[in-house]
């Protein structure tokens, strides 16, 4: 009852508003303001006020829209869990097959099957379970060696 006292206020003070803006001549914004302000008393009419603030003020109803918001606040977890990682059977298959079969550095010689560790820290070579350490010709590679696939393409090209 007090809702729908404050809402005809709110709409009378509206239309004292449009009359005055009319006055002024102003006929347009006055319309506007009119129409504004019918809006509430509308509301009032139609009984949505009374079905509001029947709502507002029954706990069970907030109890409901907590439930409502924990329901979608873990739908968007597990959304976002998804996402990170891959859920259906064949993705997670090519994952574990990708890190079975690790790449082949471009300038190796041979593939990197034999290497232990995870996908996560730097694989290292094994030889019969011991780990073997690499060779310092292989780390300090020549800076020319670098460049030599791109003057490659270059010269394919042209240029």
């Amino acid at each position: 009852m007090l809702a729908e006292t404050i809402c005809s206020a709110a709409s009378a003070a509206g239309l004292g508003i449009a009359a005055v803006t009319a006055y002024r001549k102003r006929f347009l914004t006055a319309t506007r303001i009119a129409a504004y302000s019918l809006v509430p008393f509308g509301l009032v009419l139609t009984g949505v006020v009374e079905w509001l603030s029947g709502i507002a003020f029954k706990p069970s109803v907030w109890i409901g829209f907590c439930v409502l918001g924990l329901a979608w606040l873990l739908f968007m977890i597990t959304r976002s869990v998804e996402r990170r990682r891959g859920t259906t059977r064949a993705e997670r298959r090519a994952t574990r097959a990708g890190r079975r079969n690790e790449a082949v550095a471009p300038a190796a010689s041979a593939p990197s099957l034999g290497t232990t560790g995870s996908a996560r820290g730097p694989a290292t070579p094994v030889k019969q379970g011991k780990p073997v350490k690499p060779e310092k010709k292989q780390q300090a590679a020549a800076p020319g060696d670098d460049f030599s696939d791109i003057e490659a393409i270059l010269k394919k090209h042209g240029i």
